[in-house]
Order: structure tokens, then sequence, then C-alpha cells
């Protein structure tokens, strides 16, 4: 029971790491998705309150169905990093999609991209985020230890919504001049898409870790 109650300091790096990557996606999407829409590609402010409402109508029931399925998934993997790793990946692409609108998409055809990849980007979240919180309870059977992981966790959830807040402005002007676009909306639309891209490939790299590191 020592051996389980006991984890190692790379363990909890790469369990923290994890939340980095995790609140890093999440704080994109949550700061930016509406201006992405709105102001560089021109959906109306209406249509993205509506998309939002369904995507939180949507939440409500994907939440307790996603926890279900996690508890009765058993692999030779567990029950956690399968989902972890799938929601990840996924979750990553779709990540990467929501900010890399067609720019030949208008009306009534932009206004369905961005309802159909904000709410799948809701949903493959859920499938990742639901199996790194309840990993905690199977990492160690001391109560210390597991307040002490999930404090870690939730400071490091907040280095990476720090981390966005801090550096989006930023690399998103570096990223379109590099790009090279014409008008004003081409380079930033085409900033939000490089860093949309780099992000969900941070985002990878940091869960697969957590997923590879923690018995």
């Amino acid at each position: 029971m020592g051996e389980v109650q006991k984890l190692k300091g790379k363990e909890k790096f790469a369990y923290g790491i994890g939340a980095v990557g995790k609140d890093m996606v999440y704080m994109l999407s949550a700061s930016y998705v509406l201006y992405y829409y709105q102001d560089i590609m021109g959906v109306s402010a209406v249509a993205m309150g509506v998309i939002l409402f369904i995507a939180r109508i949507f939440d409500a029931f994907n939440d307790p169905i996603m926890g279900i399925i996690v508890a009765k998934t058993k692999t030779k993997w567990g029950k956690f990093r399968p989902w972890l790793f799938i929601g990840t990946l996924t979750n990553a692409i779709v990540l990467y999609l929501m900010f890399a609108a067609p720019p030949a998409l208008s009306g009534s055809g932009l206004v369905a991209y961005a309802a159909v990849t904000y709410i799948l980007w809701g949903v493959t979240y859920t499938m990742m985020d639901i199996p790194y919180w309840s990993m905690i309870p199977a990492f160690t059977e001391s109560g210390k230890e597991r307040e002490n992981l999930s404090a870690l966790a939730r400071s490091c959830a907040g280095v990476g919504s720090a981390i966005i807040t801090i550096i989006t402005v930023l690399s998103v002007s570096t990223l379109s001049k590099l790009a090279g676009g014409k008008s004003a909306s081409e380079i930033e639309r085409l900033g939000y898409r490089y860093f949309a891209l780099v992000i969900a490939v941070l985002f990878f790299i940091f869960i697969t870790n957590t997923c590879l590191s923690i018995k």
C-alpha cells in the first residue's frame, strides 16, 4: 500500500503539466472564440449567442453521460487513460478547426461551421476533462496526497490560463506577420489559425506525457 500512496515527483509533474495544457485550450476557446467569429469572420452576435446557448444545454447532458461511460470502461490501459488520450487528440484537432474557418464560407454556411466546431469542441473537452479529474482517487489511497495533487493541478491550470491571457495577442500578431496575410482581417485570421495549431500541439504533447508517466 505504501507504494500506491507515494507519488513520485515525475508523476506529479506529468499530472500538473497536463493541467497546464488543458487550461490553455480552455482559455483560448473561452476568451477568443467570440472575437474570432464576430470580429474577424463576421458572424452576428445573435448567431454566436444562440450557438453558445445550445452548447451549454448540450453540456448539461454530455457531462453526466461521459461520467457514466468512463466509470463503465474497462481496458488494459485502465478506465481513464484511453478517454484522456482520445479526448485530447480529438479536442486538439477540433480546436484547430474551430480557429481555421475556411475564408470562402459566409452567411449560414459559416454559422453552421462555427456551431458544429464549437459544440464538438465542448463534447471532446468533456471527454478529456472528466477522466483527468477522476484519475486522482485512483493514483493514491492517501487523502492528504490526493488533496495535494488536486491543489497542484488547480495551480497548474491557473498557469495555463495565465499563459494564454498573456501571450495570445502578441503571438497572433507575430504569427500573422510570418504567415504573410494581405488585408488586416486576413492577417488576424491567419494569426489565430496558426496560434491555435501551436496550442493544440502543445496540449497533445502535455497530456500524452500525463498518460505515459502516470501509473
